[in-house]
């Protein structure tokens, strides 16, 4: 019987809600293909089980891509500077991708599989990206070596073509993160009335907020003129996983900000660096409008348009400008929380002047259809999996 791979190879949870309906729907759809799913350790394991339907949880198999000895214990210590554990899996583990016809994965590490085992004896490796920015990081030369990119919509298709990847080998398939969450939810985590803000920046160094800007914009939610809003802090899930980033792309290393004390005591801001409703869309899906930098969570909060305000204290995202970067039409960008708190006093009159602008790129982001994105994905890979074959 033919195999599919669903590759959960991460420490953190933040791919999970990106791949785990499509293998649901592999497992579900096309049980002439056994699915496989592949993963870190039990944590990853509860969370993908807690996404899909317990029917669809008999139909997979599972393989947990377990170290152990002293390839642990050094990998362990290796992690704080690179993705040891990572990339210590695939190599242990080779024989498990060695047999599949197909290995779908989030992210580009599991190429190095397909380099070792060679044309011959390497399945289809097939790659769900996970999210939708616009950064220079989401395409990465690596990305032309994948058989298959199955994306969310006619940009990233665009994107990946103009980059040099064979349209033949891109399938248009939508956003199945959307799937089981209800868009128009709005939860509230305050109960008082206010406005509410979520500040999501991203760990790059170089193109975050947080490091230069971060800490002092919590101070200013926790003074008496921030309190007239409620703030969600609640950053991409690798910012707190180390206390020193570094950004290959741009080759800069920063020690990472604490959060101030003001704001871990302010009853008007609610702290979460590391739980699971970082990965859920409900701080999304509560707030009123949006602060951020580099994060393509900015395009999971648009699909309800929204206020957004970019901070970009050392014009990093400026001088990419929106050519590059299509995100930066979204809202007015701040150089510092000064300006940015300028902008907040008129926070529905921003939301007004930039929701056309917004709807247009949200179109183009993603391909809403009457069929599911993991259906539409687990039939491309059905589909890719036969034509090896035949």
């Amino acid at each position: 019987m033919p195999r599919a791979l669903f590759l959960f190879n991460h420490d953190a949870a933040h791919q999970v809600a990106h791949l785990a309906p499509v293998a649901a729907a592999m497992a579900r759809d096309h049980r002439d293909i056994e699915t496989v799913v592949a993963y870190s350790g039990p944590a990853i394991r509860a969370r993908i089980e807690g996404l899909i339907d317990p029917e669809d949880v008999a139909l997979i198999r599972w393989e947990e891509l377990d170290l152990t000895g002293a390839t642990k214990l050094l990998t362990g210590i290796l992690d704080r500077l690179l993705p040891a554990s990572r990339l210590a899996r695939l190599r242990v583990h080779e024989k498990l991708f060695a047999e599949s016809d197909a290995v779908i994965s989030t992210e580009r590490t599991c190429l190095r599989v397909q380099k070792r085992l060679g044309p011959e004896r390497s399945p289809l490796f097939i790659r769900v990206p996970h999210g939708t920015g616009d950064r220079s990081v989401t395409f990465h030369p690596d990305h032309r070596r994948f058989d298959l990119s199955l994306v969310a919509g006619p940009k990233m298709a665009e994107q990946l073509a103009a980059n040099g990847v064979d349209p033949a080998r891109i399938r248009v398939t939508g956003y199945s993160k959307f799937e089981g969450i209800d868009l128009s939810a709005k939860p509230d985590f305050f109960e008082n009335g206010r406005p509410t803000l979520v500040y999501n920046p991203h760990f790059d160094p170089h193109l975050s907020s947080w490091y230069e800007a971060g800490p002092e914009l919590l101070r200013w939610f926790a003074s008496e003129k921030g309190q007239a809003f409620n703030l969600i802090f609640a950053p991409h899930v690798m910012l707190f996983r180390k206390a020193m980033h570094v950004s290959p792309e741009y080759k800069i290393a920063k020690r990472r900000p604490d959060v101030p004390e003001e704001a871990m005591e302010a009853a008007n801001i609610l702290v979460d660096v590391d739980g699971p409703r970082l990965f859920d869309m409900s701080y999304m899906l509560s707030a009123d409008g949006y602060i951020g930098d580099a994060s393509s969570q900015l395009y999971e909060f648009l699909a309800r348009p929204r206020p957004v305000f970019l901070l970009d204290p050392n014009k990093a995202l400026q001088e990419q400008g929106e050519r590059e970067l299509p995100f930066l039409t979204t809202g007015p960008c701040a150089s510092s929380v000064a300006d940015l708190a300028a902008f907040l006093a008129e926070l529905e009159s921003v939301g007004k002047q930039y929701r056309e602008v917004q709807q247009r790129l949200i179109a183009h982001t993603f391909d809403p259809s009457d069929e599911p994105p993991s259906s539409r994905a687990a039939q491309a890979i059905a589909d890719a999996i036969s034509a090896q074959r035949s």
